[in-house]
Parts: structure tokens; sequence; C-alpha cells
């Protein structure tokens, strides 16, 4: 039998602790979340390897992101218990489950219906109250439940449509990694006032939520 609670203390200790993670609220969040359980069954092995794990997708493999990674997102955004949050491409409803432990509520927004389902099984059973998972398509956010004090992205995206911005509360922060010709940025934008604001924090590898390429320009 797997010993899931050694390799989560060891996941803890030896990847996040060790990489810049330093808000008690967020490794207590990894610390005390069975991530296995929002891994298929099949590869709840892996569940706490630092990589991002294959979780399935309809035509578009979709991904957990590396429990290192998802700590240090986290972390930029500051996150404080009365935020509400939005999860866009929440997946098996795992980063919503961390998102969960450190906000007032969040909603977990993902495309693919078994997915959607297997989030809000996963997220019942580790006793997640305040947060819900929805269906619909990405790329247009969730406004109806908005505006949002912060908004995550469960992958990278090439860039983030102005009506994802235009959720955000007053001082509400947007983290996502801007992928452009293959290299990842993690960068927090800022809403104040009407304007938004954006700062490149560090870079990350992460794998690529469908839906948010550029438009293509004109090539003569």
């Amino acid at each position: 039998m797997i010993d899931f609670v050694t390799l989560r203390r060891n996941m803890v200790n030896g990847q996040i602790r060790t990489n810049g993670v330093s808000d008690p609220a967020v490794i207590a969040a990894l610390s005390e979340l069975p991530r296995e359980l929002f891994v298929p069954e099949p590869r709840r092995a892996l569940a706490y390897l630092d990589d991002d794990i294959a979780v399935g997708g309809d035509g578009e493999p979709r991904f957990l992101l590396e429990p290192m990674i998802l700590a240090l997102i986290v972390q930029a955004a500051g996150l404080k218990p009365s935020d509400r949050v939005l999860d866009i491409g929440c997946t098996t409803g795992y980063s919503t489950a961390v998102l969960a432990r450190l906000a007032g509520s969040v909603v977990g927004l993902e495309s693919d219906g078994a997915l959607a389902e297997t989030a809000r099984d996963a997220l019942q059973r580790v006793g997640v109250a305040n947060a819900a998972v929805v269906n619909g398509p990405l790329t247009a956010g969730w406004p109806q439940d908005g505006p949002y004090d912060a908004i995550f992205f469960e992958g990278a995206v090439e860039q983030v449509p102005p009506s994802l911005l235009g959720q955000l509360s007053d001082e509400g922060r947007l983290v996502a990694v801007i992928n452009n010709s293959g290299a990842g940025r993690v960068t927090l934008f800022r809403s104040v006032g009407g304007t938004v604001s954006s700062l490149a924090l560090f870079n990350a590898a992460v794998p690529l939520l469908p839906g948010f390429a550029k438009p293509k320009g004109f090539v003569f």
C-alpha cells in the first residue's frame, strides 16, 4: 500500500519549502490536502512527483500543475480570507481546493464536463464547502459570480482576454503564466481604478490551456 501521507510530507519539505514558498497558509494547504484524490486512479502513485500530471481532457490534454509551481503562483497573489476567487481550467479540482483553504469562496471553471464532474466529487470527498465548480468555456470566465478579488489559470496562456481582466474587482489580482515562443513567465496583473498594470515575476514551464492563443497576424 502506498503511504501517501509520507509522500505528501516529503513533497512539502523537498519541493515546496526549498523553492521560495514561505507563506504558512499555502504550505498548510498543500500539507493537508490529499492530492492523490484529485489524480486519476491509474496515476495516483505519481501524485506527489515534482511534475505536471495528465488528468485527461476531451480532445485536449489537461494537467494538474507541478506542486511547486502551483504553490508559487498562489503565493504571488497574496490571498486574503475574504477574497472571492475564480480558478480557470480547474481540471479535477486540486487547485480549487488549495485556493479554498486560503480564500473566502472559489469558483472553479472547467470546460470539460467530465473533468468538472470529477472535480465536484473530489471537492465533496475532501470536505470543501466554500467552492463551486461550473462548466463553461474558459475564455469567457464566469462573470455572473464576479467581480473577483483574484483570478488564476491552471495552465499557460499566450494572452489574457480583456474580458477576463474586466471580471476583476478594484485592486483585484490576476496571475497567469504567459507563454510566448515557448518561454513561460508568471505575470501578476492588478486592476486599480479601472487601469490594469502587469509585473513579470519568474519563469515557469507550464502546459498550455486550450483557447488562449494569440490571433494569427497577416503574413505577406
